[in-house]
Parts: C-alpha cells; sequence; structure tokens
C-alpha cells in the first residue's frame, strides 16, 4: 500500500480494508472495485491507491494512464458497451480522494 491520508472516506475505509467491499482489479498504484452504495446497475470507482485529492494534484501522469488501462479491462472483462466514466471536483465531490466512476446500465431511483 502507498502513503495515504486517513481524512477520506477511500483512505480511511476502502485502502485500509475497514470496510466490506468486491474488488474488481488492483495494480501496483490502483484499485478498482464496486461501488459500497451503488447508483447504476453497474457501478465501479476506481482510485490511485496514493492520497491526491483532485486531478490537478496529480504529479506522476502514469497513474491516470494506469487508471485508464484498469478501466479499459473492466469494460472489456464486463463486456459494458454503453457506459460513462464520470469525475468530480469541488463541490461535486463527496470524498476528496481523486476517483472515478465507470457506470452502466439503468440508474437506480
Amino acid at each position: 500500500m502507498l502513503k495515504q491520508n486517513m481524512s477520506d472516506f477511500y483512505c480511511e475505509n476502502i485502502l485500509n480494508n475497514k470496510i466490506k467491499f468486491e474488488k474488481i482489479k488492483e495494480t501496483e498504484n490502483v484499485l478498482a472495485f464496486f461501488h459500497t452504495k451503488p447508483n447504476y446497475e453497474f457501478h465501479a470507482v476506481i482510485i490511485p491507491k496514493e492520497h491526491t485529492v483532485v486531478l490537478l494534484e496529480v504529479k506522476n501522469m502514469k497513474i491516470i494512464q494506469e487508471i485508464f488501462e484498469v478501466a479499459q479491462y473492466i469494460i472489456k472483462e464486463k463486456k459494458l458497451t454503453n457506459y460513462r466514466i464520470i469525475m468530480n471536483s469541488g463541490k461535486f465531490q463527496d470524498s476528496k480522494h481523486l476517483h472515478f466512476h465507470l457506470i452502466s446500465g439503468r440508474k437506480y431511483e
């Protein structure tokens, strides 16, 4: 595990295995898992293991490449044909850890 900040949901709960979650794919720098409270029929989250709050803080762009390689793996593995990748920042970002939502299917009401 890489250096983590204990002030966000992903560092505190996911990367430290404090809550139960279903892993989809893990690499040296990236973790992908099914959202713990999904809003869509398919709802995955992809995060860098190192604490980073926003995209502008990323110093090593290879991390972004690795995130999208993991996204490609999931899209192929799960045979997703209609999907979106969403990244939020600022007031739209609930957890202050850079993360990407890979979603597909119907939105839950």
